[in-house]
């Protein structure tokens, strides 16, 4: 079968991933531009999720658009990505409301892990699952995949010493991502 439904029903549950995470943002009961101050861990927790949602809702796009070929596995493998990034609403608010508090701050790293080695095995399923060769000439190792879960499983623990290091890890993971992946583009010809 083909990636169209597969990829329609990921961006519905991405828009509703996001709708989510911004309608736990509460204004403040106040007008004053100082009662925004203690919302700054939600407001930053709630930006670097978005940015981690849109980096996946690019990657996956980039992946299902130049796979020609999905069957069950892939699906299956496609269910597992967006269950972990549903998790992405629950872990943000715990952050922020916790002020990147060490378990909150480790939880969030376990998501992020998770939801890397979802998308890893989503790639390994397309590939399994035939007639995908330009996505195979283009995936290559996938050492920044790989790479990726290795530095999430690193600063989870990390979490427990210095929460705010650990979150500053998360971040340089996205900074890696937030390219699409080049490799993919360049075998795209529209």
């Amino acid at each position: 079968m083909t990636t169209g439904r597969v990829e329609a029903f990921s961006d519905g549950v991405i828009a509703i991933i996001i709708t989510i995470m911004v309608l736990e943002l509460r204004p403040p009961h106040d007008a004053s531009l100082a009662s925004l101050r203690p919302l700054l861990p939600v407001l930053g927790s709630y930006v670097m999720s978005y940015i981690f949602i849109g980096i996946y809702w690019s990657n996956h796009h980039h992946l299902l658009h130049i796979a020609q070929h999905v069957d069950g596995r892939c699906l299956w493998a496609n269910l597992h990505l967006l269950f972990w990034l549903s998790l992405v609403p629950f872990v943000t608010a715990w952050v922020g409301d916790n002020h990147f508090a060490a378990w909150p701050v480790a939880l969030y790293g376990g998501v992020l892990l998770f939801s890397g080695i979802a998308y890893y095995i989503l790639e390994r399923a397309l590939l399994a699952s035939g007639g995908n060769v330009l996505l195979a000439t283009a995936i290559g190792s996938d050492f920044k995949g790989k790479l990726s879960i290795l530095i999430y499983a690193v600063a989870i623990p990390v979490a427990f010493v210095r929460s705010w290091l650990a979150f500053a890890i998360y971040i340089g993971v996205a900074i890696m991502w937030l390219i699409p992946d080049r490799r993919i583009e360049r075998q795209i010809v529209d």
